[in-house]
C-alpha cells in the first residue's frame, strides 16, 4: 500500500537518499557492517541464539580422507564400517569449505516506495541489502543476489569480489530510482513467489538465504517455497515496516489509499476503519511470525522510523572480539 495525505506539504527532493536508494549511501555501509554475525555462535540476545542458532550450518564441511585414528582425535570422527573392516579404528577427516554462497533477495516493487518518517522501505531494504553483501564479502564467503520489482527480476550469480559487491548495489539502486508516486506500474504480488521459484534451484545445499522485503503478497504457496527453501539451506526473514502500516493516526485531514493502482479516500478519525487497517497489518505480520516459529526461520523486522545499521546490530548481537564476526 502506498499512503498520501491531502494536505498539502513540502515534497522530498529527488536525489534524497531516503526516498530513493542512494549508492554512494550503500557504499559507506560497509563500515557500519563491521560485528553483524551470521554464525551459529550468537549473543544471548540475538534472534539467531538458541533454536534458530541449532539451525544455522555456517560453512559446509568437505570430506577428504579416512586415516588411521590418532590421539587427540574425536571419537565421534571414528568411521566404524571401516574400523570395523580393518580391525583398526580409522577416522573420517572434513575440512572446512573455502567459502559459503549467500543469497540476498531484495524486494524493490512499487509497495516498497512508502515511508512515513525517515525513509522509505525501499531504501530500508537497500541499506539491510548492502550491510549483508558487505559483511559477506568481509567474510570472504560469496554473495549473490536477486533484485525484483513488479515486472521483472534480475539474477547476480554469486562472487567475492568488492567489484561484485558494487554491481549488486547497482542493480538495487537501478530499480530504486524508476520508483515515483505516480508511476504507471502496476502492483503485482505475484513476483514476490516469482522471486522465490527463482531461488529454489540457485539455493540447493547449505546456502544462506536472506529475503529482504514487506512481504506483501505472500500467500499458502509462498510459505510452502518458503519452508522447501529453508528444508537445505539457512533462510532469514527480513520484514521491512513503516509505524503507518502498523498505526493509523487519528486525524481530522483524509488519506488517500492506493495500492499501486487504485485509489480511496478514507477517513482516519473513524475507529473502525483504524482498527481494520491495524487487523491488515497484524494478520500479514502474524502469519509471518508463525512460519518463522514453526520453521525455527530468524524473523528481523526492521522499521523506517530507526537507523537500519543499528537495528540489524540489535537484532543480531554485535560481535566485536569474534575470530570470525
Amino acid at each position: 500500500m502506498q499512503y498520501t495525505r491531502v494536505k498539502h506539504r513540502a515534497a522530498p527532493q529527488e536525489g534524497d537518499p531516503r526516498v530513493r536508494a542512494d549508492l554512494d549511501a550503500l557504499v559507506r555501509l560497509q563500515f557500519e557492517a563491521e560485528g553483524v554475525s551470521f554464525l551459529p555462535r550468537q549473543p544471548l540476545h540475538s534472534v539467531l541464539y538458541g533454536r534458530h542458532a541449532s539451525r544455522l550450518r555456517g560453512r559446509g564441511l568437505d570430506f577428504e580422507e579416512i586415516r588411521g585414528y590418532l590421539p587427540g582425535d574425536d571419537i565421534r570422527s571414528i568411521d566404524w564400517r571401516v574400523t570395523a573392516r580393518t580391525g583398526e579404528p580409522h577416522v573420517r577427516v572434513y575440512t572446512e569449505e573455502r567459502d559459503r554462497t549467500v543469497w540476498l533477495l531484495v524486494d524493490q516493487r512499487i509497495g516498497m516506495f512508502f515511508g512515513s518518517r525517515v525513509r522509505t522501505k525501499t531504501v530500508v531494504a537497500a541499506e539491510a541489502a548492502a550491510i549483508s553483501a558487505w559483511r559477506v564479502l568481509a567474510m570472504k564467503d560469496r554473495v549473490g543476489a536477486i533484485v525484483f520489482d513488479d515486472e521483472s527480476l534480475e539474477v547476480i550469480r554469486p562472487g567475492s569480489s568488492r567489484a561484485h559487491v558494487m554491481r549488486i548495489l547497482g542493480a538495487i539502486v537501478t530499480r530504486s530510482r524508476r520508483m515515483r508516486a505516480d508511476s504507471p506500474v502496476r502492483a503485482n504480488p505475484a513476483m514476490f513467489d516469482r522471486a522465490l521459484e527463482r531461488v529454489g534451484p540457485l539455493a540447493r545445499h547449505d546456502c544462506l538465504v536472506g529475503l529482504i522485503s514487506d512481504f506483501a503478497g505472500a500467500g499458502p504457496d509462498s510459505r510452502r517455497m518458503l519452508t522447501r527453501i529453508n528444508g537445505h539451506n539457512d533462510l532469514i526473514a527480513i520484514a521491512v515496516h513503516d509505524p503507518l502500516e502498523a498505526e493509523m493516526p487519528e486525524d481530522d485531514v483524509r488519506w488517500i489509499v492506493s495500492d499501486g493502482s487504485d485509489q480511496l479516500e478514507v477517513d482516519p478519525s473513524n475507529a473502525s476503519i483504524r482498527k481494520r487497517f491495524r487487523d491488515e497489518f497484524d494478520d500479514r505480520l502474524g502469519r509471518l511470525a508463525e512460519l518463522s516459529a514453526r520453521q525455527a526461520i530468524p524473523l528481523i523486522p526492521l522499521s523506517t522510523d530507526q537507523p537500519v545499521a543499528a537495528q540489524v546490530r540489535a537484532a543480531l548481537g554485535r560481535r566485536i572480539q569474534a575470530r570470525r564476526a
